[in-house]
């Protein structure tokens, strides 16, 4: 049985199902006003390995939601400055609604290369207005609301819950709330539900509501469609680690007050990825994307294989020798399993021994382990590691079904630079070795020697 860390309870606990045999997963989507960050790839990486582990090792059927913001998230988490949509549109000079295309697309297309499965469905926050309305409306009848010249605000005070998730007392947050710019909230850490569009420039994203012409506060998303989809409570929530102090704190109060249950039962979060020990910022200029990595050389099963070197509860160092280390990995990987007649029957003690792994809290970095141990296990029929091997790839997904017993095929000319550069380097004709390796790389092939000969691989 998979046991889980919940955030919610501080403890690892045995994950079952409200529904016999059926999950219900949430999980905080993407912003999609520009490309998402290799960090913020390690939570839908680990989202994925956690429904893959649910659906092929405890035999669940996972309903995976993950919803699309695209409005209402402003700069800053205590409500002020631009929303991130609207500032990027005006940054690039296209409307809102292009902008949220471009960038979801986007996003589709690195779950794709990184084989995250695609989420069951992605709501819009846009699609879902009326629904947010109508929360916004429930928590007005219940009395957890006030208006302010800018918006309708969730009164925490209201709440006596509010702050136990993050583990601060409501008063330690407010102590260590920034100074705020609406001076008209009753607390800091009060959040906005609904925003007035307001008497400057007009918004490319409002809408009416019961309140004026506005956009909804971006924790309200969540909340409603999550309800929508899933119903409250329901199974397990999950999302990055920097979520937690403040918008899963959000919609566990917003949700609890309008409905009176639980939003969920079990919360999951990825830990940070940092860039050579720093956190990622635009000062630093070391917010990388997977094209920055794949312009490097980094194949996104490379960066897969990378992040799940490290168990999710603990922060990642990337460095580019790190990865380039994943890369080279990935390539042994291909070449053995390429190497390999077609699978039989899976190994049940390596099964029982990678399932022990995944089951204790998703440990990867341990799972990682057995499954290396027998991808190189030379005395074992390659028929026999081929089948135990694609039965542990249908939680690590790195899509190795594609390449088991699928020989690249090499064009006769790049075969003979191949072997016109093998023979430079053994007359130590090094200048005509590096040559003949520009010639290769410029063809969409590259070349690593060996002690038994050399590798080629398909690069373009």
């Amino acid at each position: 049985m998979l046991h889980l860390y919940n955030s919610a309870s501080r403890t690892v606990e045995a994950v079952s199902s409200l529904v016999p045999g059926r999950i219900g997963m949430y999980a905080c989507g993407p912003t999609v006003y520009q490309a998402a960050s290799i960090g913020n790839l390690r939570s839908f990486m680990m989202e994925d390995v956690l429904r893959r582990t649910l659906e092929h090792l405890e035999g669940f059927h996972v309903r995976h939601v993950v919803n699309i913001t695209d409005v209402g998230h402003l700069v800053g988490d205590g409500d002020a400055g631009d929303d991130k949509m609207e500032k990027s549109a005006r940054e690039q000079g296209k409307d809102a609604w292009e902008i949220s295309r471009s960038f979801t697309q986007l996003f589709l297309t690195d779950l794709e290369r990184m084989h995250i499965l695609m989420p069951t469905v992605m709501p819009k926050a846009t699609d879902h207005i009326a629904d947010q309305i109508e929360l916004v409306r429930t928590l007005e009848e219940k009395g957890f609301t006030y208006r302010t010249s800018d918006g309708i605000y969730f009164d925490t005070k209201k709440f006596p819950a509010y702050g136990h998730f993050s583990g601060q007392r409501l008063e330690e947050k407010e102590e260590g709330a920034r100074v705020e710019v609406n001076a008209e909230k009753r607390n800091p850490t009060d959040f906005a539900l609904w925003k007035f569009s307001g008497s400057g420039p007009k918004r490319q994203m409002e809408w009416e509501s019961p309140w004026g012409i506005g956009f909804p506060g971006w924790h309200a998303e969540c909340s409603a469609m999550a309800r929508t989809e899933l119903g409250q409570p329901f199974d397990i929530h999950c999302g990055g680690i920097d979520l937690i102090p403040v918008h899963h704190e959000n919609e566990i109060a917003q949700s609890v007050a309008a409905y009176g249950v639980p939003l969920a039962t079990h919360w999951m979060h990825v830990e940070f990825v940092l860039v050579d020990g720093q956190k990622m910022s635009k000062s630093l200029k070391n917010t990388y994307t997977l094209d920055d990595l794949m312009a490097r050389g980094i194949s996104p099963e490379a960066y897969r294989l990378f992040l799940l070197g490290a168990h999710y509860r603990s922060k990642q160092n990337f460095t580019w020798e790190a990865v380039a280390g994943a890369q080279h990995a990935w390539e042994k990987i291909q070449r053995i399993v390429r190497a390999w007649d077609a699978p039989t029957e899976p190994n049940l003690a390596d099964q029982s021994l990678f399932r022990e792994a995944m089951e204790d809290d998703l440990n990867t970095p341990k799972a990682l382990a057995v499954f290396w141990e027998v991808l190189q296990r030379e005395a074992v029929p390659s028929a026999d590691r081929s089948a135990t091997v694609l039965w542990m790839d249908q939680i690590l997904g790195l899509g190795l079904s594609a390449v088991v017993s699928k020989p690249i095929l090499i064009p006769m000319d790049i075969k003979q630079l191949a072997d016109l550069r093998q023979g430079a380097r053994t007359r130590r004709d090094w200048a005509e070795a590096d040559r003949l390796r520009d010639a290769l790389k410029e063809r969409g092939w590259e070349m690593q020697d060996g002690t038994e000969g050399y590798h080629l691989s398909h690069v373009s």
